[in-house]
């Protein structure tokens, strides 16, 4: 028995024993002397030693020795990641994976099972990701719960985690549970020779007899320079091959065109050579799935006067055989709208106007001889419920001013300056100059190649007008501003382009891209508008049927990101469905379905019904879309980007490996150290035995014993006819 004493509390106890003894000797003198009195005091001081023996805080201690076998839990890590032939052993270069299989048969761990139990048990992440991801963190909380007894965890494992919360929360757990971490680091801290080839923003379908251009960067971790030649092939045709240079331990990015002359389904190869030294072939090929369709793009344009500007686009567009182009002339000067092939003699009807996939709203504004504000309402539902295309292209009439005034105006990429409503003229030409944005975007694409691009776009006829613009608008991305002139927000914006709803809006704010037909005929006007046209009406043609369409964003989906499904649902009629039953069933690549239905967007949405789902796996999707209501039925395919959490050939991480074996108290040794840690843990002492206290002084028992006798105490008074 041990008791939890002070000096102060031993001191005064004793003074309270003699105090009490005394006071026992006085009471049984005075209570004559008799055989009952002397019972009655020995108790009084028998309760008075035990009040103070409760004071003083007397425990019993017993050792507990656990009835199951100790056992030690060996971890290795079975994710793609260890694909990676980087492990030497013994001038043997093999993958993690075949180092941490050879260091997990039982012999190697015999000299530990003589004593303990040794589970072996792989991890990586939990499905749908599997060994596409590593969660180690939630590997090593896991094996802590299901096992009993645990003496420690060994893990065998390259340290790269990207799943789940990082390994230092399992570990500040373990610790406080006394339970280490023995790591053993497989792989290479330093990244291997290699050539990665990857393609970004590739589209979903092309246009048959139009280029489609097909992004590309390659990453090397080479030391010099490599001459490489990217191929693509799968065009059912001759295979389209670019020589291009990567610098060592850099990366370029280029792009590849390939004009398909036939429609259908193309699962396009591109690929690079394997170059001396590399540790992986696998990364230099890459599928690229589309679609090779023929083109009706229907798009309007809609003027005030035949300005040059208007004159040589609707040209452009007209021979362009896959754009059926209609015109709308709102000559101030006329009682009746221009007239002729192609015109139309008024604004067309809802119905119609959301069968145009681009509307061009030139020098046009408010009143009698332009827009009505239930037209500009019917155009901004062609933008944000239809996918429809919207460009707005200002003129020296400033009659797009009177536009704030509608809803047309939340639309526009830029704020105008309304008190110059008839833009700047000028007596020096003024020119464009590409921002970042610009640079990169396929609108302002003259020329395939970078350099050159700038240098066409440098060189192009200047423009002597151009529209007050002062700054652009939240949400838009700038691609091209006046070279010289500013506001007091920067550079003039000239080309600006937005999202809005489910379609895109452009601002072009000069009048003289017909200039730049000067000395080279229609190849960039031509080009110019022809990008444009497609790239608005891109997503709205992704998959169409007689009374619905189906869209998706974003255009290249990747595995594990949101995508929102939007359908355009037709009646019988023509109108627009405005409540129903629609739905998406998205069959994945490996087969598994997912249904997802979609809501009507609103009353004034004219057939538009959105939805949200994940896809989870990279791949071709296959969606099928109907509407319980029309019966109708569509059906597309969408490729979605794999999302590669696990990246063969990346470094191994063993600092992981250190840092939760140090914060545990365990240890972390190389793969050729395997044997002694082995031997270090056979030597483990037995673990001490659990003591566990037992407290009398606040045990029921105790208190009980004392409450009796102090009940006796005084019924014995009593029969002693004591007070």
């Amino acid at each position: 028995m041990t008791f939890l004493w002070t000096p102060a509390s031993l001191i005064l106890s004793l003074l309270v024993l003699l105090a009490g003894a005394a006071c026992c000797v006085v009471s049984w003198r005075r209570g004559g002397r008799t055989r009952a009195v002397a019972a009655l005091e020995l108790l009084r001081f028998v309760l008075i030693v035990l009040v103070l023996v409760t004071l003083n805080q007397p425990e019993l201690q017993r050792e507990v020795r656990p009835d199951e076998q100790p056992r030690l839990v060996v971890l290795h890590d079975v994710s793609g990641s260890m694909k990676t032939r980087d492990s030497a052993v013994q001038s043997v270069v093999s993958t993690r994976q075949e180092t941490a299989d050879g260091l997990i048969r039982p012999e190697v761990w015999q000299p530990v099972a003589q004593r303990m139990q040794v589970v072996f048990e792989p991890f990586s992440a939990a499905e749908p990701i599997g060994a596409g991801g590593t969660d180690l963190q939630s590997a090593l909380l896991a094996a802590a719960e299901r096992h009993a007894g645990l003496r420690g965890l060994v893990v065998i494992s390259d340290g790269d985690w990207n799943v789940g919360e990082a390994p230092a929360v399992a570990a500040s757990q373990l610790r406080v549970r006394g339970i280490p971490i023995y790591s053993v680091p497989v792989g290479s801290e330093q990244r291997l020779p290699d050539l990665i080839l990857t393609a970004a923003d590739a589209p979903t379908f092309g246009v048959a007899g139009k280029a489609v251009r097909i992004p590309f960067r390659i990453t090397s971790w080479l030391p010099q320079e490599s001459s490489l030649a990217v191929t693509l092939t799968g065009t059912q045709g001759e295979p389209v091959t670019k020589l291009v240079r990567v610098p060592g331990m850099g990366q370029l990015q280029d792009a590849l065109e390939w004009k398909p002359t036939q429609t259908g389904e193309y699962t396009l190869s591109l690929q690079i050579p394997v170059s001396d030294g590399e540790i992986r072939e696998d990364n230099n090929q890459l599928q690229i799935p589309i679609a090779v369709r023929e083109e009706e793009l229907k798009v309007l344009i809609v003027e005030s006067l035949p300005r040059w500007e208007y004159r040589y686009l609707r040209n452009a567009l007209e021979r362009d055989p896959g754009v059926d182009v209609s015109c709308l002339l709102l000559h101030p000067d006329l009682t009746e709208n221009g007239g002729g092939r192609g015109y139309l003699a008024a604004f067309p009807e809802d119905a119609q106007l959301f069968e145009y996939d681009v509307v061009f709203l030139g020098d046009v504004g408010l009143g009698p001889r332009g827009l009505s504000v239930q037209q500009c309402a019917s155009l901004k539902q062609l933008v944000r419920t239809q996918a429809g295309g919207l460009v707005f292209l200002p003129g020296i009439q400033g009659n797009q001013n009177t536009l704030v005034n509608s809803e047309l105006d939340e639309l526009l990429p830029v704020v105008m300056n309304t008190s110059v409503s008839r833009g700047r003229g000028t007596t020096r030409p003024g020119r464009f100059a590409l921002t970042e944005a610009g640079r990169r975007s396929l609108l302002t694409r003259l020329e395939a190649d970078d350099v050159e691009n700038e240098k066409i776009w440098n060189g192009l006829p200047g423009f002597y007008w151009y529209a007050a613009a002062e700054r652009a608008r939240a949400g838009a991305q700038v691609l091209a501003t006046h070279d010289s002139e500013s506001t007091a927000f920067g550079r003039v914006p000239l080309i600006a382009a937005r999202t809005s709803g489910t379609g895109k809006v452009l601002y072009m704010g000069s009048d003289g891209a017909w200039r730049w037909r000067k000395g080279v005929e229609d190849l960039y006007h031509y080009r110019f508008w022809g990008q444009v046209v497609r790239w608005m009406a891109y997503q709205r043609n992704m998959s169409q049927g007689e009374s619905m369409r189906l869209f998706f964003s974003p255009d290249r989906p990747e595995a594990g990101s949101a995508v929102t499904l939007n359908a355009n649902v037709m009646t019988a009629g023509g109108e627009p469905l405005r409540e129903g039953s629609v739905t998406v069933q998205a069959v994945a690549p490996s087969g598994a379905t997912e249904t997802i239905r979609l809501a009507a967007s609103g009353q004034d949405s004219w057939g538009l019904f959105s939805g949200d789902f994940v896809p989870r796996e990279g791949g071709q999707y296959i969606l099928r879309a109907a509407c319980a209501e029309t019966g109708a039925r569509l059906e597309m395919r969408m490729a979605v980007v794999g999302q590669e959490r696990e990246q063969v050939g990346q470094p191994a991480r063993p600092d992981v490996l250190r840092e939760i074996s140090r914060m545990t108290r365990g240890e972390s040794t190389d793969v050729a150290s395997v044997q002694q840690l082995v031997q270090r843990l056979a030597a483990m002492p037995e673990p001490a035995p659990v003591i566990v206290p037992l407290r009398i002084w606040s045990h029921p028992l105790w208190g009980g014993l004392i409450i009796v006798l102090l009940a006796v105490f005084w019924t014995g008074r009593k029969f002693a006819g004591l007070a």
